[in-house]
């Protein structure tokens, strides 16, 4: 198989942004991409684009904004994992040999007029019965909490966390840091999940440049590997089952583990699909990062922190840094390349060599999950 690389990225600063179009936050983030590299317009031979409710032809618009119309343009819909699911498909079309080099993007506003709240399907029977998604992870979070002894206190202490870093990030749509007893001390949403627990609403874009191992030369002196990029949807269950664990995430995991040849405890950095923060508990186990029951003594004892064991979504996540749905996926791969690069500023993990991308998208009535994506990048 090709190797394929990350050659470039960029990304717009996350949160309500009112007066600006999703095709000009994406225009931003693909200009931004192109400026920060040696590539030129000229060399993108396609690009794949993930949103989850801007409409037809998205990439299509932003290409005209950029002058870049007249290339294959595909626009992918994955839910929360639209924007890694377009990655998924420019490597597959590099590895098959059809292009060299490929822009991805991922675009989402959702402050629009009318926005705010996700739509809901008329005849999807979780949502008819309220089972919509802080309620979901409350229920998963009741599980965690009595079946380990899950506390209040930690999973507050993941919102402190990621607040905490999203602060060091100016595309951040947090400004300040929050403590243990604000969190708790929040409205309550769905019992024991309070308004600070709920990643915010948020308007944005990101891109990312991917390439072959033959065009790397000409694009950039530093690459950073896509070692592994894993794809797969949920399985069936029963109607009304929860589960603290994501069967999917486990399977993803470990797919791209195998794939990349490396072993959980080897990455060094991870961006997680942490919406609430019993789902960044969860997921600590799910991905290896710990045996189950454990996540909550790994916030106590700081081991995910930036200088900790593995340093878990430094760039605030979607709890700290928001979550555009579509480009969520793509923003945190370009995180993850800043931070292999050494080039994320006051958030940098100090020698970072192997990052992780881990993202979960769309609810659907008995499967697990719609799509989960795990991303190993490696320097």
């Amino acid at each position: 198989m090709k190797r394929v690389f990350v050659v470039a990225a960029g990304m717009t600063r996350f949160g309500a942004q009112f007066d600006v179009s999703v095709h000009e936050l994406a225009r931003q983030a693909v200009a931004e991409a192109l400026e920060s590299s040696l590539i030129d317009a000229e060399q993108i031979q396609a690009v794949f684009a993930g949103h989850a409710y801007q409409g037809p032809c998205l990439s299509q618009k932003v290409l005209v904004k950029l002058g870049m119309e007249g290339i294959p343009a595909l626009n992918l819909e994955n839910a929360c994992a639209s924007g890694a699911t377009a990655l998924k498909a420019a490597m597959n079309a590099i590895c098959a040999g059809d292009l060299e080099v490929a822009l991805v993007l991922g675009a989402e506003k959702l402050t629009k007029p009318g926005g705010g709240f996700l739509p809901i399907v008329a005849d999807d029977l979780d949502s008819s019965m309220g089972r919509v998604m802080p309620a979901a992870f409350a229920m998963i979070a009741q599980m965690h909490m009595r079946r380990y002894g899950t506390t209040l206190e930690q999973m507050a202490g993941v919102s402190v966390k990621n607040r905490r870093n999203a602060v060091l990030n100016p595309r951040s749509t947090q400004e300040k840091e929050t403590t243990v007893d604000e969190v708790l001390s929040s409205p309550m949403i769905a019992d024991p999940i309070t308004r600070n627990m709920c990643c915010p609403i948020s308007d944005g874009a990101a891109a990312i440049v991917v390439a072959s191992e033959a065009a790397t030369g000409d694009l950039t002196s530093q690459p950073v590997e896509v070692r592994a990029c894993v794809l797969n949807s949920g399985i069936r269950t029963a109607y009304g089952i929860v589960d603290d664990k994501s069967e999917m995430s486990i399977r993803a995991a470990r797919d791209a583990y195998r794939i990349a040849g490396i072993k959980p405890a080897e990455i060094d950095v991870c961006e997680m699909h942490d919406p609430f923060p019993i789902a960044e508990l969860v997921h600590y186990e799910d991905l290896g990062f710990c045996a189950p029951g454990e996540s909550g003594r790994m916030i106590d004892e700081g081991r995910t922190d930036l200088d900790g064991d593995v340093a878990v979504s430094p760039s605030g996540g979607l709890l700290g840094k928001g979550h555009p749905l579509g480009a969520t996926g793509i923003a945190q791969v370009a995180e993850l390349f800043w931070q292999l690069r050494g080039e994320a500023g006051a958030r940098q993990v100090a020698g970072a060599k192997l990052g992780l991308a881990h993202v979960v998208g769309g609810g659907v009535t008995n499967l697990e999950s719609g799509a989960c994506a795990v991303t190993v990048l490696g320097a």
